[in-house]
C-alpha cells in the first residue's frame, strides 16, 4: 500500500505564484557567467541543455511576473507597451527548441537579462504594486 504525502494545489489564477518573489541573484550570476563564456569546448551538449533548461524555466517565471505587473497599467501606457514588446520577443525565443549549444544557452541568458531589465522598469512605473 502506497500513500502519497504530496498535496496538489489548485491555483488557476496564479495567486500563489504571484506572491512568491523570484530568486533573482543566482540567475543573474548564471547569466553573467554564461555571457562571459569564450571557450565552451569543456561543456558537453547535455550540460549546455541543462543550463538552457534552467534559464528557460526562469525566463518563463519572470515573463509571467512581467505580465501580471503590466496588466496593472493602462493599455496606452509606455511601460506596458514596452513590456508587451519584450514579452512577444520572449515568447518567440522560448518557442524555439532547445539545443545543446553555447549559442542557445547565451540567447536564453540574454533573454533573462532583458526580462529583468523590463521588470525593473515596470517596478519603477507609477501605479505598479510590486510583489
Amino acid at each position: 500500500m502506497h500513500t502519497s504525502t504530496h498535496t496538489v494545489l489548485y491555483d488557476p489564477d496564479g495567486r500563489l505564484e504571484a506572491e512568491l518573489p523570484l530568486d533573482r541573484e543566482p540567475y543573474e550570476c548564471l547569466v553573467k557567467a554564461v555571457l562571459a563564456w569564450t571557450d565552451t569546448d569543456t561543456l558537453t551538449e547535455r550540460d549546455s541543455e541543462q543550463i538552457a533548461l534552467h534559464l528557460t524555466g526562469h525566463a518563463r517565471a519572470v515573463a509571467a511576473d512581467i505580465r501580471r505587473r503590466a496588466n496593472q497599467l493602462p493599455q496606452d501606457s509606455g511601460p506596458r507597451a514596452l513590456a508587451d514588446v519584450v514579452l512577444k520577443e520572449a515568447e518567440e525565443l522560448l518557442s524555439t527548441p532547445l539545443e545543446g549549444t553555447a549559442r542557445c544557452v547565451q540567447d536564453r541568458a540574454r533573454l533573462v537579462r532583458k526580462l529583468y531589465e523590463c521588470l525593473d522598469r515596470l517596478d519603477a512605473a507609477p501605479g505598479i504594486r510590486a510583489v
